[in-house]
This record gives structure tokens, sequence and C-alpha cells, in this order.
């Protein structure tokens, strides 16, 4: 079981490594959130002013919804790592070694995780100049947060890639996925009184719940309690539920997927 835990550390270990070699796709992972919170986002909220719903600026109520997509963004581009190892055949030497495949599933989800935790650490760090103030007690109530999330989307994206044989059909699909569940998660607009086939579809959506958790610890105590429970969709106990439910169950499927395919 020792070396099993070791095989996890060492490909948790080199999914961290590629990405602080990698600066460019740092950066590039930036790009959309930042567009979105400063170009979408303060477009929409000059032409409102300070909603009559909200009560609010635009700004803040989309803040925890950018950082979910960075979450998410990062999350689930990280399984394009084992369509990158497959096409170098750095994956068959790894799954010659004499070690199960959940290992190596789980090494790459946590590395993942790891990596969208801290893109969405950073981006925390432009809390005071949204006027949330830089709260330190806060982030750590959001790491936590952050981490089951984008754990479950980055199984996600494993899963996904477990059946690509390209990286540009890999990107293919997840750029096809990655609007609809940003969209349909609240994190651009409420999703207080959707039309059904939206909520239904926001129901399935794992990001939902995520961008509902950090909408609460960002909002909470911030906003009148009236106004905070209409932009508020579950109690946080529920999303964090749901959000751990969904990374399990896709991280089974994952491993399963991930173990029927060849180098």
């Amino acid at each position: 079981m020792r070396k099993n835990w070791e095989a996890i550390r060492i490909i948790w270990l080199r999914e961290l490594l590629r990405f602080w070699r990698d600066r460019s796709r740092i950066a590039g992972f930036f790009i959309q959130p930042l567009v979105f919170l400063f170009i979408f986002g303060a477009g929409i909220a000059s032409s409102i002013g300070r909603a009559q719903v909200t009560g609010f600026n635009y700004m803040q109520f989309i803040y925890p919804g950018v950082i979910g997509m960075t979450v998410m963004i990062t999350a689930i581009f990280s399984g394009i790592s084992i369509v990158w190892d497959r096409e170098f055949g750095f994956l068959r030497e790894i799954l010659v070694a004499p070690i199960p495949r959940w290992t190596i599933v789980l090494g790459k989800a946590l590395g993942g995780a790891t990596v969208a935790t801290i893109q969405g650490t950073i981006l925390f760090l432009l809390s005071p100049f949204l006027g949330f103030g830089f709260d330190i007690l806060l982030l750590l109530k959001l790491i936590p947060l952050m981490l089951l999330l984008s754990f479950s989307v980055t199984s996600f994206g494993i899963l996904v890639a477990s059946r690509m044989t390209s990286q540009q059909g890999f990107q293919f699909i997840v750029q096809a996925l990655i609007f609809p569940m940003i969209f349909l998660s609240g994190a651009i607009f409420p999703l207080t009184n959707p039309p059904l086939w939206m909520k239904v579809i926001a129901t399935i959506d794992p990001v939902t719940y995520g961008v509902d958790a950090f909408r609460q610890i960002l909002l909470k105590g911030r906003v009148a309690p009236a106004i905070f429970s209409e932009l508020i969709l579950h109690n946080l106990a529920y999303d964090i539920l749901l959000v751990a439910i969904f990374g399990l169950v896709i991280l089974v499927f994952a491993t399963y997927s991930f173990s029927q395919t060849e180098a």
C-alpha cells in the first residue's frame, strides 16, 4: 500500500512541476476569467449600476462565479496531460509499472485539483479591488471548497481524456462543454427563476453547486439577508455534499474507463 501512495505522490508532484514550468499555461488560464470579470462584468455593471434586484454591484455578484470558472477551466484541462503522455509514449511507461491504475487516476486528479486551487487562490488576490477586502479567514474557507470542486472537475476531465487519442480531439470536446457548464451554473446571472430546461441542466452541473458555495462564503454578511436568500440556491452543506458525490461517482467512472484504455 505504501508503494501505491508513493506512486500517487510522484504523479501529483509531476503535475505540479509541469504546471510550474509552463508559464504560458499559467497566464493563459487567467485570460478568460479576467475578460469576464473586468470587461464583461464591468460593462454590465456600468449599464445597470447598482441593480435593484441584487442591491449591490454586479462585479461583486460575478466574482464568486469567476473564481469558480477559473477553477473549473484549469481543472478540466488538466486531463489533457493524459493525452499528452499517450502521444509522447510516457503513458505506456506508467501503465507497465507495477502499480494499480487507480493510483494513476488519483495522482492526476489530485495534481489537477492542486493546480486549479492555486489558480483560484491567486485570483482571490483581486478581492480587495472589488470591495471584499483581503480576509485570510475567508480564503481559508474557500480553499477546501476549491479543492473539492477542482478534484471533481479534474476527474471529469480524466474521464474524457481516457477515451481521446489526440490533443485536438480533447480540446474540441472540452471547449464544447466549458461554456454550457459556466453559463448554466449561475456564475454569470442568478438562477433564481430559470426556464425548466435550464434548471434541469443546472441541477446536473457540479459547477452550479461550487459557485453557489463560493457565493455564500463571499457574500454572507456583505448584502442584506433578504437579497442574500434570493441569490443563494441551497445551503452550504448541501452544495458540498453534491459536489463530493459528483466527484466520487465521476472518479469511479474515470478509473474504470482509464483501466480499459491502452497506451
